[in-house]
């Protein structure tokens, strides 16, 4: 932004407050608080009684999440958007490299009726697909959870397990390694093949790098924020064929480009 711009950024910035000092003012004066806005209630990170989320400072939480009381989130964790963490009356465990994708619902439970203490323990590199909900269960690491499954109270998914999209586990079901449970209530369809596997563990490390661009886009500040909208416009125009007869050359912002590993055709390739 130019000084010319800086200049006319500021006197729209004076005249925008001068008309809310005077919206607030005409407001008093009539006996009226109605302008006042409420404040939001949201919060990401959210204490409950004594307790307080502990999440590493590499990992990505993000700002319409919530995360309450007693969790803990490893490095590299991914929590996404629309996401709630409740550790309430009991504790959540998150691992490292593990994601939990948007709209997920992770809650505990105090105690069973055989008196068992249930938390939520979720282990190292674990994908939890969107909407899924886990409740007082346990998912061990490099497991995956499809799509809108729900585990209840007392669930036992293994290493190298998978739950189908959609799926219901029952309560105190034990979910053997290399396994593929679906359906309702969820059973035994097959074996996991070795690409399967692999796919788990790529599937963690997929996420952990669209984390951190996630990260950065939301740590930007306004002015940067402003900057790229206008870099987006100005490159939008642009046409390769006419700059080839021209002879012009127009390198792409960095700001404008995804970084390598967030593309599956640009994976780095091995020295």
């Amino acid at each position: 932004m130019g000084s010319l711009g800086k200049a006319v950024y500021t006197v729209g910035f004076w005249i925008r407050e001068t008309g809310q000092a005077l919206d607030r003012l005409g407001s008093r004066l009539q006996g009226s608080y109605h302008f006042q806005e409420q404040l939001s209630r949201h919060r990401t990170l959210m204490n409950i009684f004594d307790k307080a989320p502990v999440v590493d400072k590499d990992a990505f939480v993000a700002p319409s999440a919530s995360v309450i009381g007693d969790v803990q989130v490893g490095r590299g964790s991914s929590i996404w958007y629309g996401c709630v963490l409740r550790g309430d009356v009991n504790s959540i465990s998150v691992g490292s490299g593990t994601n939990i994708q948007d709209n997920s619902l992770v809650h505990v439970a105090k105690s069973n009726l055989s008196g068992k203490v249930l938390p939520t323990i979720i282990g190292d590199n674990v994908t939890v697909g969107h909407s899924a909900v886990l409740h007082g269960c346990t998912v061990e690491d490099e497991a995956f959870v499809g799509m809108g499954a729900t585990l209840l109270d007392g669930v036992y998914v293994e290493k190298h397990a998978m739950v189908a999209a959609g799926a219901l586990v029952r309560q105190g079901t034990r979910i053997p390694c290399g396994e593929v449970w679906g359906g309702n209530p969820a059973k035994f369809l097959r074996k996991l093949t070795e690409e399967e596997m692999a796919f788990i563990s790529q599937s963690a490390i997929n996420y952990c790098n669209l984390a951190q661009v996630h990260a950065a886009e939301n740590a930007k500040s306004f002015d940067e924020i402003e900057l790229e909208k206008m870099l987006r416009k100005k490159y939008a125009r642009r046409d390769e064929e006419y700059d080839s007869m021209l002879g012009v050359v127009r390198e792409t912002p960095a700001e404008l480009i995804l970084p390598d590993n967030i593309m599956p055709d640009k994976a780095p390739k091995a020295a």
